[in-house]
């Protein structure tokens, strides 16, 4: 590229050259002076501009990210192959060279003023096989085929990007998004509709010469009169989610409180079979007691005499009775009189 550029100078600075050897010439010739001389520096001079000219227009240099289609005056008017990276040469005059990038490009249609390529809402109006109107956004990256350029410039010249480019993006992505009902659009089937219309730019994109590096759907708009039932819709759900969530935490607390009731009731029942079984045991044990002393009075009679001392207090030293009841018990020395 520095080389060219040289040339062209040097070329420029040739045909300087030129007029100012001329007006010497007429300025030595007003003064008396031979033209001879004068000429055949002018000739000289001439000479060496147009070699130089000829040299910058032949010479062609091709940056690493591009290739470049030869116009030629032979037959068909164009070179079969592009020119690859680097410097080369052309007739001068007969033929030329129109540059093409092969670089990554991105081309985005958005519905934000300047986020596109052209100013303004952009976006992709579509309707959704439930006649539903949604806008859609999108980035298509891609780049001229390097092997196809020449085919490229003979179809499309510098209008492939208006040409294809958006032409067939925005004319799939409504193809696609008419396969969908809207909930798809924006929930379920989204990465599936962006994988279709990827498949579909790649094979359409190719036909024409170019690649598709990758589709990148941004956003999905949707009118006003929907975005106002979906927000309902949501509101709604949340209302009846909340609802059952409530209804969720009265059955809990019933629970709850059932559970509580229960456990009580069954800590009564526990408490009243442990009282039965406690006056159960008591009244065996009674039971047991009595069998016990009466096989003891049957063996000693005393026995019963015993328990009726141990029953008294034992600082009693006289005791009365009534005059028509007969003695239980014989009565021991008291050490008194009794009346």
């Amino acid at each position: 590229m520095a080389l060219v550029s040289i040339v062209g100078i040097l070329a420029l600075v040739g045909w300087l050259a030129v007029f100012g050897v001329i007006a010497l010439a007429v300025a030595g010739a007003a003064r008396g002076r031979p033209l001879r001389s004068a000429w055949l520096t002018v000739l000289a001079t001439v000479a060496v501009a147009v070699a130089l000219n000829v040299l910058a227009a032949g010479l062609v240099f091709i940056e690493p990210s591009e290739r470049g289609v030869v116009i030629t005056v032979g037959a068909g008017g164009i070179r079969p192959d592009p020119l690859q990276p680097g410097l080369h040469w052309v007739v001068p005059f007969a033929e030329s060279v129109i540059p093409y990038s092969i670089s990554r490009e991105t081309y985005t249609m958005s519905i934000a003023a300047e986020e596109g390529q052209r100013a303004g809402d952009d976006s992709v109006e579509a309707r959704t096989s439930d006649g539903q109107v949604v806008l859609v956004d999108a980035s298509v990256i891609f780049s001229v085929d390097p092997d196809r350029v020449v085919d490229v410039h003979i179809r499309w010249q510098n209008r492939y990007v208006d040409g294809v480019v958006r032409a067939l993006s925005r004319g799939i992505i409504r193809d696609s998004v008419a396969q969908y009902q809207i909930e798809q659009v924006y929930s379920s089937d989204r990465a599936e509709m962006t994988d279709l219309i990827k498949a579909e730019l790649t094979r359409r994109f190719d036909e024409n010469g170019l690649t598709l590096i990758d589709f990148v759907l941004r956003n999905i708009a949707f009118s006003d009169e929907y975005s106002a039932s979906v927000e309902q819709k949501q509101i709604a759900e949340q209302l009846a989610q909340q609802a059952r969530f409530t209804v969720e935490q009265r059955r809990q607390e019933a629970e709850q409180a059932r559970q509580v009731a229960q456990g009580l009731a069954d800590a009564v029942v526990i408490k009243a079979q442990g009282d039965a079984e406690a006056r159960l045991i008591e009244a065996q044990a009674e039971a047991q007691a009595i069998e016990l002393l009466a096989a003891a009075l049957a063996q000693n009679p005393d026995v019963l005499t015993l328990e009726y001392i141990q029953k008294l207090a034992p600082n009693i030293q006289v005791m009365l009775v009534p005059t028509d009841n007969p003695f239980l018990l014989p009565i021991p020395s008291l050490g008194g009189t009794t009346p």
